[in-house]
């Protein structure tokens, strides 16, 4: 039997940072460590490891702990990977005030991904950047720059509503 442990600073303390910044300079604050890391990226072992506006690039780690019952990482974890990129991707690109939420992921995978794959890299740039609508693209690839899977996804923005 194995054990994880896992702790977390309280996400809506964060919130406060994600509404007064724009999205780069946020999610930089993120990057730093001068704004914890959501809970999520703690539980799917995921880092921010560069931000540009439309373009961000994330490090994820996959563990024992992310198998599916065939002995290979669940789809899923991957899945959440591109997800995080594809919509920080995204919010790189908004002015402060305003948020996004996905609309559609599409996901491919080329090849399994299991604990000995390793640090993995999801590199993700923003295609269209809309009012309403944003797309984007990612690629996940292993440190050796081995292609793992590929995504596409469509934002809604949306202006943040404050209290």
């Amino acid at each position: 039997m194995r054990k994880r442990v896992l702790e977390w600073t309280d996400p809506l303390a964060t919130l406060a940072a994600a509404e007064k910044a724009s999205g780069v300079e946020y999610l930089r604050q993120v990057a730093s460590g001068s704004v914890a890391l959501p809970p999520m990226a703690h539980v799917m072992n995921l880092e921010i490891v560069s931000v540009e506006r439309g373009s961000v690039v994330f490090a994820g780690t996959p563990g024992e702990e992310h198998y599916n019952p065939h002995g290979t990482v669940h789809g899923g974890w991957a899945a959440t990977l591109f997800d995080t990129a594809l919509g920080c991707s995204v919010h790189s690109t908004l002015d402060a005030g305003f948020g996004y939420t996905t609309l559609d992921l599409h996901v491919n995978y080329v090849r399994p991904i299991t604990h000995a794959t390793g640090r993995m890299l999801c590199k993700a740039s923003v295609l269209h950047d809309g009012k309403r609508i944003a797309t984007a693209q990612a690629q996940l690839v292993d440190e050796s720059g081995v292609l793992y899977g590929h995504a596409t996804t469509t934002c809604l923005i949306f202006p943040r509503r404050t209290k």
